[in-house]
């Protein structure tokens, strides 16, 4: 194999060049994929394109290997990571979907207008972090790393996970299907979503603000922010229901900047029963 470096193996660091990289000429575009191999120079199907014979070349313009590119890796860390990441907000989202269909459709508190979605989940600290939206509540979950096993989770036991924008709240809590997850409250019941659109753009928000250190000293202060939260919210709570009695325009749901990035300071629900009726 060739101690030079690929054009496009990651600034020619070869060793990040997986098994499954599929590469392209950077000449003439041809694509080397292992799973097909090269019919014209007898390479089987199978073949990692570093594991190609030292004069390999480009079976259309005969350009050397140094001059191929990555085209896609599925094999690479990140793309690995990603599709580990995909599948478990792909459970949990089928899950949660589940209970709304099956539990939750009826209830007096939700909000029909939308529905389960998971926003903004990545990996931190080697754990899945994101926001779900459902009908009625917006928690931020924690689930656990691969390998993790949080199956022996005691449903509504607290635990504080800080952020580089504070200490936050979380709840322990375990489904069949989801395992073993943590949340953090954030909106309790959605009745002031507009839309899903709306929903989703305060989750983001959230995931932005997590991060962000300005923040910490406002969420270090949980009781008084507690306070000026559930002040704030019923002083919106005031201002619609005189709009409304005078037939003013329709307001939508917009939380202040406060109210986005302290409401994960807000108390989360106990136990899943609660969890699952917003309480």
């Amino acid at each position: 194999m060739s101690a030079v470096g690929f054009e496009g193996s990651f600034l020619g660091a070869n060793d990040k060049i997986s098994d499954q990289a599929i590469m392209e000429c950077k000449i003439c575009w041809t694509p080397y994929d292992p799973l097909e191999g090269d019919d014209t120079r007898s390479i089987l199907p199978g073949t990692p394109f570093l594991a190609l014979p030292e004069d390999w070349k480009c079976p259309n313009c005969d350009a050397p290997k140094e001059l191929f590119l990555v085209s896609e890796d599925p094999g690479s860390d990140a793309m690995q990571a990603a599709a580990r990441l995909a599948r478990k907000t792909e459970a949990l989202v089928s899950d949660f979907t589940e209970v709304w269909h099956a539990k939750m459709r009826d209830v007096p508190i939700v909000n029909k207008l939308l529905h389960v979605q998971a926003v903004g989940f990545m990996e931190y600290e080697g754990r899945p972090l994101g926001v779900l939206i459902s009908p009625w509540f917006m928690n931020l979950l924690q689930l656990p790393a691969e390998g993790e096993d949080w199956s022996g989770l005691i449903a509504g036991e607290k635990e504080i996970i800080s952020f580089p924008s504070g200490d936050y709240e979380f709840i322990h809590n375990t489904r069949e299907q989801t395992g073993g997850y943590k949340a953090c409250s954030l909106f309790s019941p959605m009745g002031e979503f507009k839309t899903q659109a709306q929903a989703v753009d305060v989750a983001k928000a959230v995931m932005v603000a997590l991060f962000q250190e300005e923040h910490r000293a406002e969420t270090d202060r949980s009781a008084d922010i507690r306070a000026a939260r559930e002040q704030e919210v019923a002083e919106q709570a005031e201002r619609e229901a005189e709009e409304q009695e005078v037939g003013g325009e329709e307001l939508t749901a917009s939380p202040t900047r406060r109210q986005v990035l302290t409401a994960g300071m807000s108390e989360a629900p106990k136990n899943e029963s609660e969890i699952e009726e917003g309480a």
